[in-house]
Parts: structure tokens; sequence; C-alpha cells
């Protein structure tokens, strides 16, 4: 007896133990966007040098949950109709202003354009400029202000934009 090994079995693996299913970093993480995929294009896009493991399961997240609001907005709007159109995304995104302030340079082909009601038709909003501590209190009551306020530093540290 030599030790080394301890199989007990004719066959070379480990004893007792069927074989293991390999698992996608999608599903690791209990995504639906594509980990592996994202991670080729952060290495072959030259963002960076060297592209951590946790970079493209952060982006991928952002990414899912961001399509997620998008799309659930834009089904609000075509609570009516059989399918969710362009027209429909474009809906969407203009009358939030979140997704506005984030996709409002971004033109949908074939998207249509937004009605637009003039200012004097819409109710007067008195509000005044909120202070650094209030808006701080407001992102940690909001989840998905926290979600875009962390969307924004993300990219500003990745990509030196804002």
């Amino acid at each position: 007896m030599s030790g080394k090994g301890g199989k007990s079995g004719a066959k070379g693996g480990k004893a007792g133990s069927s074989e293991a299913k390999t698992q996608s970093r999608s599903a690791k993480a209990g995504l639906q966007f594509p980990v592996g995929r994202i991670h080729r294009m952060l290495k072959k896009g030259n963002y960076a040098q060297r592209v951590g493991a946790g970079a493209p399961v952060y982006l991928a997240a952002v990414l899912e949950y961001l399509a997620a609001e998008i799309l659930e907005l834009a089904g609000n709007a075509a609570r009516v109709s059989a399918y969710c159109a362009r027209c429909h995304l474009q809906l969407a995104i203009k009358n939030d202003e979140e997704l506005n302030k984030l996709l409002g340079h971004v033109i949908i082909s074939q998207g249509g354009v937004v009605p637009y009601i003039p200012p004097e038709l819409l109710p007067n909003k008195t509000t005044k400029p909120a202070t650094r501590k209030e808006f701080q209190a407001s992102l940690r009551t909001s989840n998905r202000a926290f979600v875009f306020h962390l969307l924004v530093v993300y990219f500003y540290c990745v990509y030196r934009i804002v």
C-alpha cells in the first residue's frame, strides 16, 4: 500500500460521488445575463489591462436590472396592446425621470415621438433643492435611486464619464 490515492473503486475519480454538473457563472450568481460573454467583451474591448472576476458579474447584474426596469415600464405602457413595441420602450424611457437622465440621448429606431404637454398645462411643483444630507437619506430609502447611484459611480470609475 503506497498511501497515495485512497481510491476504493477500479475507476479513477472521487470515490462515491457521481459526476457533478458544471454550473455557469450566470447560474452561480442567479442572473439571466451571460457573465462569461460580458467578461470576454470587457477583456476584448481593452477597457483595462486586467479584468477582475467580480466586475463582469456586477455589470451583468446592473444590465439585467436596467433591462427589467425598462421592460416593466414598457409593459405598463403597452397594457392594451398584445405586445411590447419600440414606441412603448421609447415612452417608458422618456416618461421616467431617472431613465431619461441615463438614456435621454439614445435614439430608438421607429420609436416615434413622445406627446408634448406644454408646461403651462402641467400642475405647478414647488420643491426646493435638496441638501446633501437629504439626498443621501432619500438614496437610503429609495432602492431604485440607490441602484442608479451605484450605476453612475461604477460607470464613472470604469469609463471616467459623467
